[in-house]
């Protein structure tokens, strides 16, 4: 078969190549020359309708018999879903097209005839098959919104972090302290020494803060959770951001504001694909609400959850105050036991961290974690203490304190988590492209 280029030649017309989203714009194109994914078929009488998708978007091409060449009718009638094909013709405004433009073919090529699609509608139904062939599956529409949702959030958040100052860092991905705690950790052999997989960078951003000041990163992070809920990957991109001269109160109004200039950007650039997902997002107002760790245990014990003051917050309790909430709100005054070994406490109540969680509406649960960092050295020592780490584990991040190290703060935020709570899924696997889960690491 003759390539792409060969079968446009034989049109014997040099217009340039057009994207879906260009003839969607112009509405009117006398010689419109596409190429794509061959999305949906369907015929009717003597029409024959392509929608035809590339990067951009999805377009109707049309070819009825008896107007178009009778060899183009047929190739559009016999082509395979999925195949790459080109199209040239005329773009028309028609309010009856998906989009309201379709192009009616002149000329019309494959140039990658495909196989019959193994995702039938019957097999749509298994959430398993879908990720089996995950590899396929995100082709389809929905797949695709979020993706691009999902860059518009990163986007958005390199745009917000430069506009402030900050200055973009990466971190190693090996490391052999860690941040969140040791149950959670992938250990990996290192040429003879045993290191860790990052659960986040904190500690290289904290390293970097007295050359940098202000510094973020967007990058992998990884967790060994045995957990299969809705909201848990081991495999995820963190955005995670560290200021110096900044108290817990300025680390809360950083993150509001990012999550507020992430709503504002994907309102803007991708309502298209909110549609597509039937997503009804609202800009929240700001500031956002704060309520305390301990007003959140009393509302949930009202409710029936009850947990024990020092421990962690249980999912059920996050999602049913999550889920009496329009809007992302913060959980304030978390107690020490229930936080990292490096979180400040407040002078007057020593049980009690300078820390919150970001916790998104409508039940899709926690967003970020942030807090005040212990900046000075024999308090941060005494705290690894009391708490049986290991000292020299920690040696190189102590270090940094005995240097110039002024008081601070930062935060984590789950690209993932965020695109869940955007673009409204059900399950945060749909916000990875190949998510990783206990059970999935493949393909």
């Amino acid at each position: 078969m003759a390539d792409e280029r060969e079968q446009a030649e034989r049109t014997g017309d040099s217009a340039p190549w057009l994207s879906v989203k260009d003839v969607l714009a112009q509405k009117s194109v006398p010689k419109a020359r596409i190429r794509g994914w061959v999305a949906g078929k369907a015929g009717i009488g003597g029409i024959v309708f392509l929608i035809v998708r590339d990067g951009t978007g999805y377009l109707q091409v049309s070819a009825k018999k008896g107007v178009a060449n009778p060899q183009v009718v047929e190739a559009m009638r016999e082509v395979p879903r999925e195949s790459v094909v080109w199209a040239q013709g005329i773009a028309r405004e028609d309010k009856r097209a998906p989009r309201g433009v379709e192009l009616v073919a002149e000329y019309f090529g494959v140039v990658s005839k495909a196989e019959p699609w193994p995702i039938t509608k019957t097999a749509v139904k298994s959430a398993s098959f879908l990720y089996d062939m995950r590899h396929l599956s995100i082709r389809g529409k929905k797949a695709v919104a979020t993706m691009k949702i999902r860059a518009e959030v990163m986007g958005a958040a390199w745009d917000y972090f430069r506009d402030k100052g900050f200055t973009l860092i990466s971190a190693p991905t090996f490391v052999q302290a860690a941040v969140e705690g040791g149950s959670t950790l992938f250990e990996v052999a290192y040429f003879g020494k045993k290191a860790y997989l990052s659960q986040s960078a904190q500690f290289y951003e904290e390293a970097a803060l007295a050359g940098l000041e202000k510094v973020w990163i967007c990058q992998p992070a990884f967790r060994a959770e045995k957990s299969r809920t809705a909201k848990h990957l081991t495999e995820f991109w963190m955005i995670e951001a560290e200021r110096a001269f900044a108290d817990q109160t300025a680390n809360m109004q950083l993150q509001e504001e990012l999550v507020a200039f992430v709503v504002d950007r994907v309102l803007e650039n991708r309502e298209n694909e909110l549609a597509t997902l039937g997503r009804k997002l609202l800009r929240p107002d700001l500031p956002l609400e704060r309520i305390t760790y301990d007003q959140l245990r009393e509302a949930a014990g009202a409710k029936g959850i009850s947990f024990e003051w020092g421990e962690d917050v249980p999912t059920e309790a996050e999602t049913l105050v999550s889920l009496t909430r329009s809007a992302p709100f913060f959980v304030t005054d978390f107690p020490l036991s229930a936080r990292s070994f490096y979180h400040m406490t407040y002078d007057d109540r020593p049980t009690v961290t300078k820390s919150a969680d970001l916790i998104a509406p409508e039940g899709f649960g926690e967003l970020a974690t942030g807090g005040q960092r212990i900046a000075e050295y024999y308090p941060l020592l005494q705290r690894i203490k009391s708490q049986d780490l290991p000292t020299e584990a920690f040696s190189w991040y102590l270090d940094l304190r005995k240097f110039g190290m002024p008081y601070h703060s930062g935060f984590g935020m789950g690209v993932e988590r965020v695109t869940r709570w955007v673009a409204g899924l059900k399950n945060i696997r749909s916000a990875s492209l190949f998510p990783r889960t206990t059970t999935r690491v493949s393909p």
